[in-house]
Formats: C-alpha cells, sequence, structure tokens
C-alpha cells in the first residue's frame, strides 16, 4: 500500500510541505497530553490489538470482544474513556459500543448514495477529527485517504483507533483547510464537512480546494447554514446556537453563489434540511450539551441566541 508521500503531484513543494508537517507535529509534546500519551503506552504494553475491523451496518467495528482478555478489556475501558466525549461515531471497539454525539454514519449514507465511488481514489478528509468517515472511505476501497485536522487530541483519538488495528490506507496529518493549496493536483475528491462556517474566508478555501483537485476531481461539501431563497449569509455577532467560532452561515443559494465565485462551475445539491436532534444529541459517551440544549425551547425554529436554527447545506461541486 503506498505511502501518502509517494501520490504527490511532481508540482507539490516537498521540502516546504514535509517542514511543515515537521513543525505540527511537535504540537503533540506539550505536557497537556502526557495522560493521554500515557494511555497510549498502556494500550501497546498490553498488546491490545484487534484481528480485523470493517464497517457493520452504521458502525465501523475494531475487533472483537473475543480478541482480549478481561484484563486488557479494563485496560481497553481506561483508554476509550479518556477521549470522551466522542464526538464522531459510531463504533464498536472490541464489542463496546460508541455512540458518538454525531451519527455521522447519516452523513456518510446521504453523501456516498449520491457521490459514487471512490475505489481507487486519492482524497482529502479536511476536519477528519478521529477518522470516521476515512474508515468508510478506506471500506469502500479508496487508495489512501489523508485526513486533514489540526487538533492534537483528535490525532491521539485516531492512533488510539490505528494501535487496535493499523489501517494502512488512512493516513493523519495536523494539516488545516488553509494548508490543502501545498498539495496541488493531488486529490480526486476532497471532503469539506463542517468546515467552511467556522472560517472568515469560506470562497478563499473554495479557491485553495480547487487547486489540490486533479482535473475532473470533485469537493463535496456540507456546510451549517440557515433556510432562505435569498443569497444572503448570517454572521452572529458572538455565539451561534452555543458555539464559538462561527462566522458565516448561508443560504443554500449563497453557499452556490460561494461555490461558483470559487471557479467550480458544476454543483449539484444533494441536500437541504434542518439539523436534527436524531443527528446531533447527547449520548453516555458523549456527555455534554448538544443541539436540543440551544435550541430555543419554546421556539425550535430559533436558536438560544434568537438566531434562525441550523440547516445543512450539502453540495458536490466540480471544475
Amino acid at each position: 500500500m503506498p505511502l501518502w508521500e509517494d501520490l504527490l503531484s511532481a508540482s507539490v513543494d516537498r521540502e516546504k510541505l514535509f517542514l511543515l508537517r515537521s513543525e505540527l507535529d511537535k504540537k503533540k509534546d506539550d505536557p497537556r497530553y502526557q495522560s493521554i500519551q500515557e494511555i497510549l503506552s498502556l494500550v501497546q504494553k498490553e498488546k491490545i490489538r484487534a484481528k480485523d475491523w470493517a464497517v457493520e451496518g452504521s458502525a465501523v467495528r475494531i475487533g472483537r470482544s473475543d480478541d482480549l482478555s478481561p484484563l486488557q478489556h479494563e485496560s481497553l475501558l481506561t483508554a476509550l474513556n479518556q477521549f470522551k466525549p466522542w464526538k464522531k461515531g459510531p463504533y464498536t471497539i472490541f464489542g463496546h459500543e460508541i455512540d458518538s454525539e454525531w451519527r455521522s454514519d447519516l452523513k456518510w449514507d446521504r453523501v456516498y448514495a449520491e457521490l459514487g465511488s471512490v475505489k481507487n481514489e486519492v482524497i482529502a478528509d479536511i476536519g477528519c477529527h478521529n477518522g470516521y468517515f476515512m474508515y468508510r472511505m478506506a471500506a469502500e476501497g479508496a487508495k489512501h485517504v489523508i485526513g486533514f485536522e489540526p487538533v492534537p487530541v483528535n490525532a491521539f483519538n485516531h492512533q488510539l483507533l490505528q494501535t487496535f488495528c493499523p489501517v494502512p490506507e488512512i493516513s493523519f496529518e495536523l494539516f488545516g483547510v488553509e494548508h490543502i493549496d501545498l498539495f496541488p493536483e493531488t486529490f480526486d475528491t476532497i471532503f469539506c464537512m463542517g468546515i467552511l462556517y467556522h472560517h472568515t474566508d469560506p470562497i478563499g478555501l473554495l479557491r485553495k480546494m480547487k487547486s489540490a483537485l486533479k482535473p475532473k476531481g470533485r469537493i463535496v461539501i456540507d456546510c451549517q447554514g440557515i433556510e432562505g431563497e435569498d443569497s444572503i449569509s448570517l454572521t452572529p455577532s458572538g455565539r451561534y446556537a452555543g458555539a464559538s467560532g462561527v462566522w458565516y452561515l448561508p443560504t443554500l443559494i449563497a453557499l452556490q453563489n460561494w461555490i461558483k465565485r470559487a471557479g467550480l462551475s458544476q454543483q449539484r445539491c444533494i441536500y437541504s434540511e434542518p439539523l436534527s436532534p436524531i443527528e446531533q444529541r447527547a449520548t453516555d459517551w458523549a456527555a455534554v450539551k448538544s443541539l436540543v440544549d440551544f435550541l430555543d425551547p419554546t421556539d425550535p425554529s430559533k436558536t438560544i441566541e434568537g438566531y434562525p436554527a441550523p440547516y445543512r447545506h450539502y453540495v458536490i461541486a466540480k471544475v
């Protein structure tokens, strides 16, 4: 199985890219992550290894219960609990069902039904979190998936899963979406899901992603936004549905205009519906305030701040 470094186009500035990767990897040496490093060492010491992995139903299954001894299960649960709240999933890990806050399988199902085959593709998963979608892509025959995720905790979470059962078709890097243009003409498909509305220059980021596509490549976009027939976007004054770092929440037509002005002339909306508590909710593995806690209890069409409640817009775009 090729390493992602072997799949780069000839126009990539490899020296610049690898220097950046080395610098970003230093973030994992922060003393705040010492307890996580100890957990990963425990998993290595206890030889907690799966015989196989697969996608079964909605879950990524890694190993089976009888792969481990009772003592190994105790160590496993210690490791799994270290990464609460589990935000993306679901997973079944050595028989332990991890019901994450986000039903990422619902997002995958609605995208893959419209996307078609990713077999033998080189893919970027921007904002990959712990890697749920990367496993789904690998299970569908992707040649290689590079996950872009600048948060070290998510890197360690993915490292834990890879320690249980290495999957050579997927790689995790601490790159952010702003680094995607360092990969010119590299990817057949780019997944940009849940990213654009967290940034101050969504059109600039779409242009960067366009530069990273191979000819005839495509971008899968999932963007939180609002309902409406006009080409407008909401800019909250502070938090939106309890979340900070939300900058622009477009209507579908506004998102489509962003995509067009970024130079992606072919696009198709595959879904535009309100975000549902069925898809995002608190669970035993994610005991957090979730969507229902941030909607107006007397009028769920609004957030607790009084803004329109969130929609999710999905578009597949090509040059």
